[in-house]
This record gives C-alpha cells, structure tokens and sequence, in this order.
C-alpha cells in the first residue's frame, strides 16, 4: 500500500481501486475510516466510475449497442497505476484498455489524487477523454467513517451536523437500488441529524441539489470530529450496512437510474459529458480533529 502523511496525519492507500484504507490523527492515535470487515461490508472507500448506483436491469444503451455494468461501476475493482509520489500527495492512474472498451466504450484516463496538508485529507477525481467523440460518465466516492470512533462510545452517541439547516428530502429506492419516484423528508433538530441503526434500514439516504457542502461526524461525549466538505457534488448518499459500526458520506457527480429510465446513457439523471480533450475535476476532503 502506498503511504501519505505528515505531522498531524497518517493514511494508506491500496492500489487496487485507489482505495483509501486508513486515515489516523497522528496526535491521537483515533482510525476515522472503516476497517473493512467483511461481516457487514468488505469496503473502506470505494471509489464510483464510471456510474453510480444502479443501472435498471444492469444495462445501458449507447449508440445502438447495449452493455452490462455493475452497481458503481468498474474501477473499485481495477489495478491503478501509482503515476507519482511524494511524502504528501500520490497520483494514481486508471487507462481504459480493450477490456474496459467490451464494457464502456469509451477512452478515458482516470486519476485520483490524495494530499494531506496539516490535519485534512483532499481526495480529487479527475477524469480525461482521451477518444475521438463525446464522453459519458458518472463519478463519486463512497468512504466509510469508522462509529463510533472510540470503544467506550456508542453508534447512538454520534450525529451528523449539516452546515445548512433546512430540512432536506430524500429520494426513496427500491429493491433493486433504482429511485422510484417517491421522496421523504428527513427532519434535522438545528442542522443536527442522530445516528441510530434504523436510519438506513430502506438502503441509502440520497439526496439532488442538498443545499449543504459540510457535514460533520460529532458526538455526545467529547470533541473528537470529522468534517467532511463536498463542493459541487450534485447528489449525496450516506448510508451504513444493516446494523454495522460505521456511516458512508458519498458525494456523487450522478446517481442511480429511475424505475422508468429509457436506458440509453446520454438521457442518464446527472450524467457527465466531455468532449474530445476535455477533463473534469471535482475533489471532497475530510479535517480530523
């Protein structure tokens, strides 16, 4: 695995799916991210391309061809190339090849690109077309915080603390993880939201045009917080495992089909569209405190 840190943080990355595995507060000691365990979820961080979500009937149309794709996609499971690296910021790199192309026909470099600087950890994605036509895609990530961060604590003991306090709507999924069309409030207590095991016992919370771009992983207890920033990000999930120690913030650039969607990827919700030659960029980061 590849290591970042610097006097306030320490974090791991695998290469396989670029996934961050850990991130330490060097000072404390405290592991914010999921370890993995395969008993509720065998991921810590996976990162989502070139979907998000679901596809209905885990396919798509483009161009008269029709293809398969996983939920989230492919890279989560692929081998990245470590294009570069520092003490403080490593580079890795995804090419499209012929295997992807029986899949995903399009040309592409992927990169992912973590920095530490002082207690925050910056996660940037950025996506290049490299063929000749137009570019569709859908990007996100899905990292797992570790609930409760300490082991005299309790799930129940944390919050979530959005930066904008009104009360947002999600949109409901159904068994196939598909939105159906229904949405729900969800009431926040001055911007706070409390973790309980419940919460995601209908799959994940999702969320079009939330007004905030913060939340903040608190407790009861102590001062001991993650913020979590995510400028324009169109969608968000958060989620946890049935009955699982941790909560997922996953900050998404598209999102999971309706239950009537066409399937033809150009009419996709929040889908993204480059030109030959053109890059996209967005980045979320986590402060630890």
């Amino acid at each position: 695995m590849v290591c970042l840190q610097n006097d306030f943080i320490k974090v791991w990355i695998k290469p396989k799916g670029a996934e961050l595995k850990s991130l330490v507060n060097k000072k404390t000691g405290v592991e914010y991210l999921w370890d993995a365990n395969p008993r509720y979820w065998g991921k810590s961080s996976p990162v989502l391309f070139p979907i998000v979500g679901a596809l209905k009937d885990n396919t798509y149309a483009f161009d008269g061809q029709t293809y398969d794709l996983p939920r989230h996609g492919f890279a989560r499971d692929m081998m990245f190339t470590v294009e570069s690296k520092s003490e403080t910021q490593a580079i890795f790199l995804l090419k499209s090849d012929v295997e992807t192309q029986k899949v995903y026909p399009f040309e592409f470099e992927f990169r992912l690109i973590y920095t530490v600087e002082r207690n925050k950890l910056t996660t940037t994605y950025e996506v290049k077309n490299v063929g000749a036509g137009e570019m569709y895609f859908s990007v996100g990530g899905h990292p797992a915080f570790a609930v409760p961060l300490q082991p005299e604590h309790l799930y129940t003991d944390y919050y979530l603390e959005f930066n904008f306090d009104s009360d947002p709507r999600k949109w409901l999924l159904n068994e196939a993880g598909l939105l159906n069309g229904e949405q729900q409030a969800v009431f926040l207590d001055r911007g706070k939201l409390p973790l309980t095991k419940e919460l995601f016992k209908d799959d994940a919370l999702v969320f079009k045009g939330l007004g905030s771009d913060q939340i903040a992983i608190r407790n009861q207890k102590n001062e001991t917080a993650l913020l979590f920033n995510f400028k324009d990000f169109p969608f968000f999930g958060i989620w946890a495992a049935k009955d699982a120690p941790f909560v997922c913030l996953e900050p998404w650039c598209g999102v999971a089909d309706s239950v009537d969607h066409d399937q033809n990827l150009k009419n996709k919700e929040g889908i993204n569209k480059l030109g030959a030659g053109e890059s996209f960029e967005r980045a979320w980061s986590v402060e630890v405190s």
